[in-house]
């Protein structure tokens, strides 16, 4: 799974578009769906638009993090607001490591400090 977040700006927004814009502020949330959810400031100039892609079959793409990119822009386009994107940043959630609390040595303590 890829989560991909795009930072932009609005740019020439109609009357339309910042009413629908403004009305669902408020359920706007920070995850991380399919078909994208933004946050964005106050004056509807800034945004940031998180959208969760899954990964193409294997081997289909050389490069994976490109063409996630790529489906989340799409994703972004088909909301309909005009914008400018100025930065996109794509993480591989399979490339995420948890660290478990508990385990070996649980119960607080770390162990000796160096």
């Amino acid at each position: 799974m890829f989560r991909v977040t795009i930072r932009g700006t609005f740019t020439g927004l109609g009357d339309a578009s910042r009413a629908a814009l403004r009305e669902a502020a408020e359920s706007f949330g920070t995850s991380f769906t399919e078909a994208g959810t933004f946050t964005c400031d106050s004056s509807l100039s800034a945004f940031t638009f998180r959208c969760q892609i899954p990964p193409p079959p294997e081997g289909e793409e050389p490069d994976e993090e490109s063409w996630a990119a790529l489906r989340a822009t799409e994703a972004l386009e088909a909301h309909g607001h005009p914008h400018r994107i100025l930065r996109v940043a794509v993480t591989d959630m399979r490339d995420i490591k948890i660290r478990r609390k508990g385990g070996k040595g649980a119960g607080g303590t770390r162990g000796p400090r160096r």
